[in-house]
C-alpha cells in the first residue's frame, strides 16, 4: 500500500453561539466547511473532521478536473 505523506494545514476557525444552544464552527478559507458542537471544544474537534473531509473532497476535484492550486501572499 502506498501512503500519501501527511502535511500540516492551519486555518482560522470562527465559533458562533448557535440559537438552539451549542456552537457553530466554520472556516472562512474553505467555502462550505461548517460543523457544530454542544461545547466550544466539541465544535473545534468536529470542525477538524470537517476540514479533513473538505480537503479530501478537493483532492478528488483536482484529480477529476486537473485543477491547480497556487498559494499567494498579500501584504497590506
Amino acid at each position: 500500500m502506498v501512503r500519501k505523506a501527511q502535511s500540516t494545514h492551519v486555518y482560522d476557525v470562527i465559533l458562533e453561539p448557535a440559537d438552539e444552544g451549542g456552537y457553530t464552527a466554520y472556516v472562512p478559507a474553505l467555502r462550505g466547511c461548517v460543523s457544530e458542537g454542544d461545547t466550544e471544544e466539541e465544535a473545534l474537534e468536529n470542525i477538524k473532521d470537517a476540514i479533513a473531509l473538505w480537503l479530501g473532497s478537493w483532492e478528488q476535484v483536482e484529480r477529476e478536473n486537473a485543477a491547480v492550486v497556487r498559494r499567494v501572499v498579500v501584504i497590506r
